[in-house]
């Protein structure tokens, strides 16, 4: 992505580079009304949307449709910006367009989360790289935690509920001839009788468990519902459900043990 050149049909090597006075009577002459100022405008900053969007991991989303997105972030902030807020168009732009872009993202998911968790978990992303700006470590959940004033396990569920899903057919390198695939790197060193053992642990470990406990991890690991789903299903709330979970398979753990 980074070396790409041509975008949306755009080839952002030849695009104007316009200085501090250049934007500032551009600015004034579209505000004034003046279509083809407006345009201009536009394109001569679909640089700074290439920059933005460089900064993002995007892995599968066409690249052109996200390119679009943050040029409506572009829009937004040009429409928006006004000089009495004594700061570079570039700087009021730049969180407007990764505001649009992230927004995006999170709803152009396949999976289904809350937006509540979405919001949180984006809120926990931000402070993670607040945190770590001065430091040389990653920040810890529990600082994160901490920073936003809110439980561990919250936050640890709601950056669990984006993260994205890895296929076992998902390609981990070429080693020259072969793709090796994740599933190529999954190694299985027990025998079919220890496997045996495992089920007869595991099954007696969640025949000790509550009804409630057993239906939320029928619903969760074997029919495949989410925790909201699970919550408007019998009756409680998402963060009753989640802790729920929890519970039951820290039991789990400890009855195999």
């Amino acid at each position: 992505m980074a070396n790409k050149v041509v975008i949306c049909g755009i080839d952002t090597a030849h695009l104007p580079k316009l200085k501090g006075k250049e934007i500032a009577l551009l600015m004034d002459k579209l505000k004034a009304g003046d279509e083809e100022a407006r345009q201009l405008f536009i394109y001569s900053n679909m640089r700074l949307v290439l920059s933005v969007v460089q900064r993002f991991n995007i892995k599968k989303e066409n690249i052109d449709d996200v390119f679009q997105v943050g040029c409506v972030g572009l829009i937004k902030a040009m429409d928006n910006f006004d000089e009495s807020y004594n700061v570079k168009f570039s700087t009021y732009a730049v969180p407007m367009i990764i505001g649009e872009i992230r927004r995006f993202l999170r709803d152009n998911t396949s999976m289904r989360v809350s937006r509540s968790l979405r919001d949180i978990a984006y809120k926990a992303l931000q402070t993670r790289e607040k945190l770590g700006l001065n430091k040389d470590f990653e920040p810890t959940l529990d600082a994160i935690a901490k920073e936003m004033e809110m439980p561990v396990w919250q936050v640890a569920d709601a950056l669990d509920a984006i993260s994205e899903p890895i296929s076992l057919y998902d390609p981990l390198y070429n080693d020259g001839e072969d793709t090796v695939l994740v599933m190529d790197q999954v190694g299985d060193n027990k025998s079919a009788s220890e496997g045996i053992v495992e089920n007869i642990a595991l099954k007696e470990a969640i025949s000790k468990l509550n009804k409630r406990e057993r239906d939320i991890l029928k619903l969760r690991y074997f029919v495949g519902k989410t925790q909201v789903e699970i919550s408007e299903e019998v009756g409680i709330s998402q963060a009753q459900v989640s802790r729920l979970e929890k519970s039951a398979l820290e039991q789990i753990k400890k009855g195999m043990i």
